[in-house]
């Protein structure tokens, strides 16, 4: 028996959303998740809004066996993130003695004053765990299947490296690919017969166009050999029948 492991992304931040910040964390989250056996289901991008937030934590956690979140977690105002973390699991947020510790002691090396908006960084839900944040201090932290973390790429990058040891992985998924130099109108209606007698694959089929011709870049995934190579036959098979009849 394969085991099936999922995750969803929350991407929380209304600079996203209007377009003055762009996303860099979901491809490689997404790269991540599939190099460990994880299948990545579901992004989601969320406004700073506490609602939106609360209702898409709540709706992805029940779902799948783990949540990423990205930003919503620094010094300011609207960075509401752990709070509404904290009210959709029902319990306080609060200052986490040993992230407050971590604070201080990296502002007072630097002599910088620890401000109540620095000391903001260390609120998070009561009984959360640390996410060890190793370029600028401030962690993210972890509560039931939920994984909150910076926006910031290089510093998500950084916890999420944290967090990859600790997760249960699945079995993962392989692929192979078919090159097709005819366009999906042709092969659109056989390429769906193959898939309903392949049921324990994904066939993905995706159009290209260069040097003024059409093709298609056909994808199987599977996650056993024998149904990946069972199924790349009859596509290979597939594309091979056209060609004879187009020569």
């Amino acid at each position: 028996m394969t085991e099936i492991v999922t995750a969803a992304m929350l991407v929380i931040g209304d600079e996203i959303l209007s377009g003055r910040t762009k996303d860099k964390n979901i491809g490689h989250l997404a790269d991540m998740m599939t190099a460990i056996g994880i299948d990545l289901k579901e992004v989601r991008i969320v406004p700073d809004e506490e609602d939106e937030i609360i209702a898409a934590v709540n709706a992805v956690r029940a779902r799948y066996t783990y949540v990423f979140t990205t930003g919503g977690i620094g010094p300011t105002h609207d960075d509401i993130t752990a709070d509404s973390v904290a009210k959709a699991f029902g319990v306080p947020c609060e200052y986490d003695a040993k992230a407050y510790a971590l604070l201080e002691a990296s502002y007072a090396a630097r002599g910088i004053e620890y401000t109540e908006a620095r000391k903001r960084m260390a609120r998070m839900p009561r009984g959360a765990d640390l996410i060890d944040n190793p370029v600028s201090v401030a962690p993210g932290f972890r509560i039931g299947n939920v994984h909150v973390m910076a926006g910031v790429p290089s510093i998500f990058q950084a916890m999420l490296d944290n967090v990859v040891p600790t997760l249960k992985t699945g079995t993962k998924m392989l692929s192979a690919t078919v090159h097709c130099p005819f366009g999906e109108g042709l092969v659109g209606g056989p390429l769906g017969e193959i898939q309903k007698a392949h049921p324990d694959t994904i066939i993905g089929s995706y159009p290209k166009y260069g040097d003024g011709k059409f093709w298609t870049e056909l994808v199987v995934r599977a996650r056993s050999q024998e149904a990946l190579d069972a199924a790349r036959a009859d596509v290979e098979a597939m594309v091979a029948g056209f060609a004879a009849k187009a020569s």
